[in-house]
Order: C-alpha cells, then sequence, then structure tokens
C-alpha cells in the first residue's frame, strides 16, 4: 500500500518532491480558472502527454488507476447533458480527469520519504503549538498513496458489474467500494499497530 512510486524512471522521478507538489498545486488552480470545455481538453491532453513522456509502458501504468475516476466523470457529464448544461459538465469532467491525473503523476513520480519529508518541513511551524508535525504529514501522505489504490479498486468494481449486467455502472457500486475502502484502512491500522504506531518524528 505504501510503495506505489513507480519502478520505471523518468526524468519526473529526478525532480525534488518541493517542485513536483508546487506544480502539482499551481496546476489544480489554474484548472479550475479555465474558460471553458476547450481549453480544459488542451489541459488534459497536455497531463497525458506528461504521462507519454516517460514512456509508452510508464503511460499505460499511470494511467490504468483512473479508470474509476472516469468513470466518476462519466457520470458527472451524463448529469450535465440530462439537465441541459452539456458544456459545463463536459468542462467538469475534464477538469477532474485532468485534476486527478497530475496528482496521481506526482504520487509514482515521488518517493513516500522525499514526500513525508517535505510535508514535515512545511508543517513545522506545527512545533510552536507543541504539535508533532510528522503525524499530520504521515496522514497527508497516506490520503495521497490511498488515493490511485481506491481509483483502481473501483475500476475493478465497476468491470465486475458490467459484467453482470448490461446496464452502466453507478450509486450500487458506491456500498461495496466503501466497505473496501474501510477494510483496506484496517489493514492499514493493523500494520501500523505492528510497527509501534504513527511516527514520533524524522
Amino acid at each position: 500500500m505504501l510503495s506505489l512510486t513507480s519502478e520505471r524512471s523518468t526524468w519526473m522521478h529526478r525532480l525534488p518532491a518541493w517542485a513536483k507538489l508546487a506544480a502539482l498545486s499551481a496546476a489544480t488552480v489554474a484548472l479550475f480558472r479555465l474558460p471553458g470545455p476547450g481549453a480544459a481538453a488542451l489541459a488534459l491532453a497536455g497531463t497525458g502527454a506528461l504521462y507519454l513522456s516517460g514512456g509508452a509502458a510508464f503511460a499505460r501504468e499511470g494511467l490504468a488507476p483512473l479508470r474509476m475516476v472516469a468513470v466518476f466523470a462519466a457520470l458527472i457529464l451524463a448529469w450535465h447533458l440530462w439537465t441541459g448544461e452539456a458544456a459545463l459538465g463536459l468542462m467538469l469532467a475534464l477538469r477532474l480527469l485532468a485534476a486527478v491525473a497530475l496528482a496521481n503523476l506526482v504520487t509514482l513520480t515521488t518517493r513516500f520519504d522525499a514526500m513525508m519529508a517535505l510535508l514535515v518541513r512545511l508543517l513545522s511551524p506545527l512545533r510552536w503549538l507543541g504539535l508533532n508535525p510528522a503525524r499530520p504529514a504521515f496522514a497527508a501522505v497516506l490520503v495521497l498513496r490511498f488515493t490511485p489504490v481506491l481509483a483502481e479498486k473501483g475500476a475493478r468494481l465497476a468491470e465486475a458489474w458490467r459484467a453482470r449486467s448490461p446496464r452502466r455502472p453507478g450509486w450500487q457500486i458506491l456500498m461495496p467500494w466503501i466497505v473496501m475502502a474501510l477494510d483496506d484502512a484496517d489493514h492499514v491500522a493493523e500494520a501500523l499497530k505492528a510497527r509501534g504506531g504513527l511516527p514520533d518524528d524524522l
């Protein structure tokens, strides 16, 4: 669960964690300021180009966990088509896909320890309040690490639904997906307990 960094080395692996997280933050803000679906489509195409710059095999590995996100994006688009706001729905779906794909790209190309160390530095002012920054940093990194895993499991649930029903998967897969997420969280909690609990410091 904690080692989702791609073993296929790319130029993005060599970039410092702070640069990638800063670029991700700026790109996410920019995504939600784009004027329309055309600009959002260009942003998504640019994100795809970043994946391809690491090679075809890296792109396949990185984009595979995003299938569940694509299902949710399709549901958003379908809703807005039904309400007569097709352009808005397309823009929101494209923004969602691009934002999650960029976050997944950072996760794939950044080591766990590098991301953890960066977040601890960013949260170091918490020490003035008597709080240990290592713990919220660890929790934040766990969220980043869990996201593509849960997306992949959602995609598998969607595939299982399509194999058994002619209808498109929708809210029906939400409850089993939540159960799987809770089960994974329980396994991680047990693993942390076996290793002494949350980190006290770095």
